[in-house]
């Protein structure tokens, strides 16, 4: 039986022996890469942690010790150490085990995590719970180098500082957040790997400083007071300047010396910054050679690394990035602004046709929209390439420093709607609604990839806040002969007919169409609409659509609470002639606010989106009618 196998709850790893420490690592590292190559999955985060969580593990109790990862898409090893071995058959599969940690999922998960920068706020809210109640459990937070440049987990810091409860962070640096690290934080944890540690520096200054006659005095000047010293000399002040004990660099797959570091952490009782340096990948070289390509990957060939399933048409991420450099080449005031993914927006196009026009900020959604902001007051135009579920970090950067000034900067938001696998924390459900309701802000959404390049020309050519929305996979091909010129507020019928009205938003567009022939085969010949601007209903539209039209459809991805179903139920139930024809509206959204993991399909087949559950209640109510 193998080591792993012997892992069965919480704990168990305390049975084996040291020895076997690097025997487990290797088992854990041969499990994961298989169960992933099978299941998809964030692969190279997890493979560069195994050590780190195992020596966390030998050096905490669980569940009564709290352990909280950065973002948690490191968190396998944990998963496995804590008994969850067989439920890696269902990873990420709907109803199955989450690829992040979930509290729901087991009592050794703390908190539930899935965005950047938020695990020292939250361990900092456990430890001073802990004081007040008088516990004494430990509490680690376990954060990215990459998380660090998110402005949140410094104010964390800053006020652990100030508070002084036991609380142990696990810098693990890997020089790599989804892709290459960014900015000054970045060169200054470089000047960490690259320095000494503070004792062999000390004692190597002192040598030196010894070997002469004036230098022997001054020698014996600095050892009355090493602070003096670690002021001159390590790069870890930062830390120690904050009133937190920083330890390191040391070896992030040294489960030995990790071992002992941690315990000795947790005896002291007060802040502390463990610096661990691990490579992302680690002991799979082709996720070592290429780590972003295994951040998240999808099913893949354990030998070749190919993918079992190549795309074989454009997404709207390639049709965006590829017209972004058209864009770039008319426009020489255009930018291009990501937080830390050019290439999942494929913005990586475009920094490399336009260097200098192109800005990465890291891990700082918040920084991105003013800095946007800050260039468009400037007579610039920023294009500002988020995913869905990030750029909701920025709520108050869009609606203050962007919207009240009527700011021209372009939001263009990927990942829009159902994203699937990566469950709650990552679906774009929201955008749609708190975009629509900030002042002058225009948010449209493509129909296919045809649209997605007329919609941004169009938002180049207006004057305040825009948003594009679009969603991840395959860009659609449907209606392609259909492509009339993009008019403000006003949207666009594919079909007309009677007795039903369906209005699609976005992406619904293809799953509407399905609904289209379903009615079609029940010889019900439907006006099929294509709203394409979610901001605002199409009065003229509604009102022509409704004289032969009983019962009125909306699809869309998103929550119904600000949706574009509810503007239509509001302008239905304000419009005195509308409020006579006695409408049947069926709205087809997101009822519950949270939206687990599973397949888009499995997923709109849960949340009644789809054409199969809509056409039933459109019968229904013809028959009722």
């Amino acid at each position: 039986m193998s080591i792993l196998e012997q892992i069965k709850k919480a704990n168990d790893i305390k049975k084996v022996r040291k020895r076997d420490y690097d025997v487990l690592a290797t088992e854990i590292r041969e499990f994961l890469i298989d169960r992933v190559s099978t299941s998809g999955g964030h692969l190279a985060s997890n493979l560069g942690a195994v050590e780190l969580t195992i020596a966390l593990h030998l050096a905490m109790d669980f569940p009564k010790d709290k352990l909280i990862f950065d973002v948690g898409h490191q968190s396998y090893t944990h998963k496995l150490l804590t008994g969850r071995k067989d439920d890696f058959d269902n990873l990420r599969a709907y109803g199955g085990m989450s690829g992040f940690p979930k509290r729901e999922e087991s009592d050794c998960d703390a908190f539930d995590t899935g965005h950047s920068s938020t695990s020292i706020s939250a361990a900092m809210g456990y430890a001073v719970a802990r004081d007040l109640r008088g516990g004494h459990e430990q509490i680690a937070a376990v954060i990215g180098d990459g998380s660090l440049t998110g402005g949140m987990a410094y104010e964390a810091i800053n006020s652990l500082a100030q508070l002084k409860t036991g609380c142990v962070i696990v810098l693990n640096d890997n020089e790599m957040s989804i892709e290459k690290n960014v900015g000054g934080l970045s060169k200054y944890l470089t000047s960490l790997r690259v320095g000494e540690t503070y004792n062999d520096l000390k004692s190597g200054v002192e040598k030196s400083l010894l070997s002469t006659r004036t230098g022997s005095k001054l020698a014996h000047t600095l050892k009355r007071s090493k602070d003096t010293i670690k002021q001159l000399f390590v790069p870890g002040m930062f830390f120690e300047e904050l009133g937190i004990t920083y330890v390191g660099p040391i070896d992030g797959h040294d489960i030995h010396i990790m071992v002992q570091t941690f315990q000795k952490a947790f005896r002291l009782n007060k802040p502390i910054i463990i610096h661990v340096k691990t490579k992302k990948g680690y002991g799979y070289p082709l996720a070592e050679r290429h780590p972003d390509y295994f951040h998240g990957v999808a099913p893949f060939d354990k030998q070749t690394g190919k993918l079992l399933c190549e795309k074989k048409t454009s997404s709207y991420t390639d049709i965006f990035a590829r017209h972004m450099v058209t864009l770039g080449e008319r426009y020489d005031n255009m930018t291009a602004i990501t937080a830390a993914m050019s290439v999942g927006t494929g913005l990586n196009r475009f920094a490399k046709a336009f260097p200098n026009r192109f800005f990465d900020v890291g891990i700082a959604e918040q920084h991105a929209v003013t800095f946007a902001a800050g260039q468009a007051a400037a007579g610039m135009i920023p294009v500002v390439a988020i995913y869905s579920s990030f750029l909701q970090r920025a709520y108050d950067q869009i609606l203050h420093d962007v919207c009240l000034q009527g700011l021209h900067v372009i939001f263009a938001i990927d990942r829009a709607g159902l994203v699937g696998q990566d469950g709650e924390t990552h679906q774009g459900i929201y955008d749609g609604s708190y975009l629509t309701h900030m002042p002058g802000m225009t948010v449209m959404a493509p129909k296919n990839r045809y649209e997605l390049l007329a919609m941004m020309d169009y938002a180049m050519t207006l004057d305040g806040p825009v948003a594009i929305r679009y969603p991840r996979g395959d860009a659609y091909k449907g209606y392609q002969s259909i492509q009339t010129p993009i008019v403000k507020d006003k949207s666009e019928v594919l079909m007309f007919g009677s007795r039903v009205a369906i209005f699609a938003c976005g992406n619904m567009v293809e799953e509407g169409e399905k609904l289209v022939s379903m009615l079609k085969d029940k010889q019900i010949f439907p006006t099929f609409v294509n709203v394409r601007f979610l901001s605002s209903v199409d009065y003229e539209l509604l009102h022509e659509t409704a004289k032969s039209c009983s019962v009125i459809v909306t699809m869309e991805e998103n929550i119904s609470v600000g949706g574009y179903g509810e503007r239509i139920d509001k302008v239905i139930m304000e419009d005195v002639q509308l409020r006579k024809l006695n409408l049947v509206h069926i709205d087809a959204s997101i009822k519950d606010g949270k939206v687990s993991h599973g397949t888009p399909g499995e997923l709109r087949k849960l949340l009644s989106l789809d054409a199969d559950t809509v056409f039933h209640k459109i019968m229904t109510n013809i028959k009722e009618s």
